[in-house]
Parts: structure tokens; sequence; C-alpha cells
């Protein structure tokens, strides 16, 4: 059992899992030999079906319970828990379709680890914002006489777990003709559709991350997930960035952990700073599930948006007081996750939407608020 896990985390609730992941988490994060492990093994250890109702095939409990679970894998390898949110976040997508039949077509071998869903949504997320325009079109085309169809055509620069064995991605649609954007499911294997190779990251390598293009790809209402894309954005943004904060958790507390490590001195040099932390940690935490377990962050994004930036904060103060306790032992190769931890925190600024996207709404509602208020 990890040292660092508490008596409630991964280590307790799937031991076989937490150990894998701790024997493999460099490996995970500097190549990509296991990268098609990896939804298999969260599967295994009945991670996929946390927060999904039993009728669906889960073993029901909220959106925060898969929340916890994603800090859980977090704490162990911040690669790992960055495909549980891939997956996890596409499964929840099903949840909140109307699509009933693509749902049950899709939501069993996504649960058994057999499928890896991709989000894909983190263009659709900034054109919600209003940071960037849709990447993706879609033409009708004449359907089957019972189903409407489009040939879909765009890329995706950027989408993780794209799992060379399987997948399917979510994608937001413009139509030429007109109306609210969709949002299609886009499997791997169908026509146009290319993979390109893993993009070149300085970590995270082993999370299938990759480009993909769709070129005059034939979709019909079977594959669509909702056909008024905006308004169902906004109800599935907050387990998007709810999900998403908990690699932010996990990450967090296991670098707060890691203080532990260091000498006596060390430790004594840092406690009320890590007290500090813990505190502040635990209040996001708990903030965190409980506005998108009440549906507060529907109506008020801005509130979530805040949460992220303050979490990401805490992270990478975390960051450093693990670097500045565990001394130069932190800098040499082999001996411990330290550095490996410093590159995980440098992803959580940039991660869609990142802090700087996030600073940018934010500021300019609070405009459009005091030219409001100055009009009123």
């Amino acid at each position: 059992m990890s040292t660092h896990a508490s008596p409630r985390g991964l280590a307790a609730r799937a031991p076989a899992l937490a150990a894998w992941l701790d024997a493999h988490a460099e490996t995970l994060d500097t190549d990509a030999s296991l990268c098609g492990d990896v939804v298999p093994q969260l599967a295994e250890a009945g991670l996929l079906r946390i927060g999904v109702p039993v009728a669906s095939g889960g073993t029901g409990g909220t959106i925060g319970d898969a929340i916890d679970s994603v800090a859980d894998v977090a704490e162990h390898s911040f690669a790992a828990a960055f495909v549980l949110w891939g997956q996890r976040t596409f499964i929840e997508y099903l949840l909140q379709s109307p699509n009933q039949g693509l749902q049950e077509r899709l939501l069993p071998t996504l649960l058994s680890g057999n499928l890896a869903g991709a989000t894909g949504l983190s263009n659709a997320m900034k054109y919600l914002s209003a940071i960037e325009p849709l990447q993706i079109r879609a033409a009708e085309v004449p359907g089957d006489g019972h189903a409407n169809a489009w040939r879909v055509t765009g890329a995706l620069p950027w989408i993780t777990n794209l799992r060379k064995q399987g997948f399917v991605a979510a994608a937001a649609a413009d139509h030429e003709g007109g109306g609210p954007p969709s949002i299609f499911a886009i499997a791997h294997d169908a026509p146009g559709v290319t993979r390109s190779d893993d993009l070149d990251l300085i970590g995270l390598r082993g999370t299938n991350t990759a480009a993909l293009q769709m070129t005059d790809t034939l979709l019909n209402d079977d594959d669509r997930i909702t056909d008024d894309a905006p308004a169902w954005l906004v109800r599935v943004r907050p387990s998007f960035l709810g999900l998403q904060c908990g690699m932010s958790l996990g990450l967090a507390h296991r670098s707060l952990a890691g203080t532990n490590e260091g000498g006596p001195g060390a430790r004594a040099a840092v406690a009320d700073d890590v007290a500090a932390l813990t505190e502040q940690l635990n209040t996001l935490a708990a903030r965190l599930k409980s506005g998108v377990a009440q549906g507060e962050f529907v109506q008020t994004p801005a509130r979530l948006f805040e949460l992220r930036i303050a979490l990401a904060d805490v992270v990478h103060d975390a960051a450093t007081l693990e670097v500045q306790t565990g001394g130069g032992r932190g800098y040499l190769r082999g001996l411990s996750g330290v550095a490996r931890r410093q590159r995980e925190a440098a992803f959580v600024p940039i991660v869609t939407p990142s802090l700087v996207q996030l600073k940018n709404q934010l500021a300019a509602q609070r405009a459009q608020q005091l030219k409001t208020g100055t009009a009123s």
C-alpha cells in the first residue's frame, strides 16, 4: 500500500490499481508504451462506473464521488487521472444526452473499458464562452428516409484518450444550413476520420493525446448527442470542469503529503504553510462538489471558474513546498516523483479552459456588470 494515500483513498478502494499506478507513474508521463493499458486498468478497478446510475450499468453514487475518484487517481498518476477525466466526462455526456439509443449503444463498452471516450469539447467550451469559433462544419445531405444526415468536416488539434484500440470522440459542429450547433459522437472507424500521431508533449505522454481530422464523415441522428449544443453545454459544463478539477485536488494533496518526506527541520519550516493550504484545499473541494451536485454552477459559471483558478494556485503552491522540503533529493532522477509533479503542476494552468481564458472571461463579465450597473 502506498505510504502517501489516505485510508479512504485509492489504496483502500482499489489497491491493485494504486500499486500499478505507483509502479508506472513515471512511464505514463514520459512515454507511450503503456497508453493502451490505462483505460482497462481504470475499468477493472470499477472507477468508470462511479457516479453512474445502477440502471445505466454503474455502481450508483454522485458526480461528487466521480470527482473524488479522479482526485484519488491523480495522487498516484496525473496522466492516468487525465485519461479518467476524459473517459468519465464522455460517459457523463451520454448520461445527459436525450439520445437514449446512443446511450444504450455506447455505454456498455465505455463502462467496461473496451472503448475509450474522448471529450473533444474543449473547442466547444471555448465557443460557449465566446473565446473561439467552432472548428467543425456539418452539411446536411439526404438521409435514408427516417434520419437526418450530415457530412462533417473539420479538425480538433488536441484530444486526450484517442486510444488506438478504439475510441469515440465528442465534437461540436456548426450547421451550414443554420440553427444551433450539434454535438456528435464520432467513432474511430467512421469513414473520413483520421487520428494523428501522438502529440510530442513534454509530459503526459501515455494519455493517447492526438489531433483528430474529419473529412466528409457521414453522420446521422443516431450519432447526435444533442441538437442544441449551447443549451446542453451550459448544463454539462459543471460536470466537465468539476471532474477536471479533480485532477488538481489529487495533485495538490499528493504534493502536500510529499512535504512530510523531508527532514524534520524542513517540515517544521513549512508546517504553517502546509496547514493553511490543506485547509484551503478542503474548503475548495467541498465548495466544488456541493456546487456541481446542487446545480449552482449552471446559472453562475463564474463561481466555478473562480474555483478552478483558486485550485490551480493551490497546486502551484503545494508543488513548490514539496520542492523546498525535498531539497536536492528531488533533483535526482528516479529517487522521487517531485520532478514529475512539477511537470504535472505546470499543465494545470493550460488545460482547457486555461487560466488566462478564464481570467479574461471573468474580467469581461465584471466589465459588463459595471457597464450595466452604471447604465441602470
